[in-house]
């Protein structure tokens, strides 16, 4: 998870800052620094110097940055702005071009997410699972219960809209509405379920996934060193009972194994045509080690050509960054609490799991590449957005602001950031103690 985390968030600082270099280069602006990571109080793992730029990797994994000639940054270079403005400064261009410098990092990391969501598309297409091959339904969480679904409903439409793929049955756009209505099909007759605007908070507690399908099921895998493995399961066995309950659903089947954690339990198994009995010892978890896989559902896959591919990478990353207003207006608003919404790199690395797997890599990455450009943008000193408020005011107005209002801006955002990183990487380790 580790290596995966920072190597995506890597790629993302090193090409938001190449954003800010490009832009102020193509002005003319000198760049004195650019490093992925920060080089505090003057330590670094490496550097050269190129030009008039040094570049280099510093040992805080804080972020990056470029130092941009005759700018108020973090670097708080008093001594440089006391001198008379040069031409190849910041300070010294207009107020547009200053703003297109200071936007560069967002459009990068933009233009990053869209290009990443499109090759994904292109290269995997799009596999959904067809919601009316769902003939026996769905298995609701207990939040999920909680609001009225039941085991064996069939979704019909969400909204109004008619579900046709299942991963569409919830996606972002309903978590983090004002409420959603569902219609299901339950003993023949349709039954209408509401979803309150409570639910995106509720949904980041939940212990499971708030609906999944309702499947007959069959070993697809063995996990090496488990009880099912030890005992002689081999893959594609089917398991009919646990002791004397009979499983035909893999819901079934968990439900009857976590009543017997930790006990011998007696598992009658259909193989070949054949049935078998096995004496297992459930581990303390409620679990015997295997994947599952059913033939029950029909899938398809929506290719797409290279071009064709991108207009889907604009739609995902138009979604993805609506999302995440609609998401901070509840964080504003109180309908989630900030604890349970904001995650630090803790959180973000247990997106990427365990295993390396290329697409969700990239998925990932082009997901935090977004969050990066919508949180850079957030009009607070000290980032991208400050910045662009400060110009757009110097624009109104027909002057700049003064540069001692600059620096205490820079100071008060710096320490806004210091806090809500402190808070950030203090709500990660709470969430590991507590779980």
């Amino acid at each position: 998870m580790a290596s995966q985390l920072i190597l995506g968030i890597s790629i993302l600082v090193v090409l938001h800052e190449f954003g800010h270099y490009l832009a102020a280069r193509a002005f003319g602006i000198k760049v004195e620094k650019f490093y992925l990571f920060f080089d505090a109080w003057g330590f670094k793992l490496f550097s050269f110097k190129h030009k008039e730029t040094e570049w280099g990797i510093g040992w805080l994994p804080l972020g990056g940055y470029v130092k941009i000639a005759g700018m108020i940054d973090e670097s708080m270079d008093k001594e440089q702005m006391a001198m008379p403005a040069q031409p190849w400064e910041f300070r010294s261009k207009p107020a547009w071009q200053r703003l297109i410098v200071m936007i560069g990092g967002v459009l990068v990391n933009i233009v990053t997410g869209i290009v990443i969501f499109a090759m994904l598309s292109y290269s995997y297409g799009e596999k959904y699972t067809l919601n009316k091959s769902l003939k026996n339904g769905i298995v609701p969480s207990e939040l999920a219960k909680s609001y009225g679904f039941q085991t064996g409903d069939q979704l019909i439409s969400v909204d109004g809209k008619e579900i046709v793929r299942f991963e569409d049955a919830l996606q972002i756009s309903h978590i983090l509405s004002d409420g959603v209505n569902y219609q299901v099909l339950r003993n023949n007759e349709v039954v209408s379920v509401d979803i309150p605007a409570d639910f995106a908070e509720k949904l980041g507690t939940a212990k499971a996934e708030f609906f999944m399908p309702r499947m007959h099921f069959f070993i697809a895998e063995l996990t090496p060193g488990y009880p099912a493995e030890k005992a002689g399961l081999q893959v594609n066995d089917q398991i009919l009972k646990v002791d004397s309950a009979s499983v035909n659903f893999f819901d079934e089947f968990k439900q009857a194994i976590q009543t017997r954690k930790g006990k011998m339990t007696n598992f009658q198994i259909s193989r070949n045509n054949q049935i078998l009995d096995f004496n297992i010892q459930i581990d303390e978890n409620g679990m015997i080690g295997f994947k599952p896989d059913s033939k029950d559902f029909e899938y398809e896959t929506k290719n797409f050509g290279f071009f064709e591919s991108f207009p889907i990478g604009y739609k995902r990353a138009v979604e993805t960054i609506d999302a995440q207003i609609k998401g901070w207006g509840k964080i504003f608003n109180g309908d989630i609490a900030v604890n349970k919404a904001v995650q630090g790199p803790i959180g973000i690395a247990k997106f990427y799991g365990g295993e390396w797997i290329w697409s969700r890599f990239w998925l990932f990455t082009a997901l935090i590449s977004l969050g990066l450009a919508f949180m850079n943008i957030l009009p607070i000193p000290a980032l991208d957005g400050g910045h662009v408020i400060f110009l757009l005011i110097e624009i109104i107005i027909g002057k700049p602001l003064s540069e001692k209002f600059l620096e205490k801006a820079q100071m008060i955002g710096m320490i806004i950031l210091l806090t809500m990183m402190v808070f950030i990487f203090g709500n990660d380790i709470v969430g590991l103690f507590l779980k």
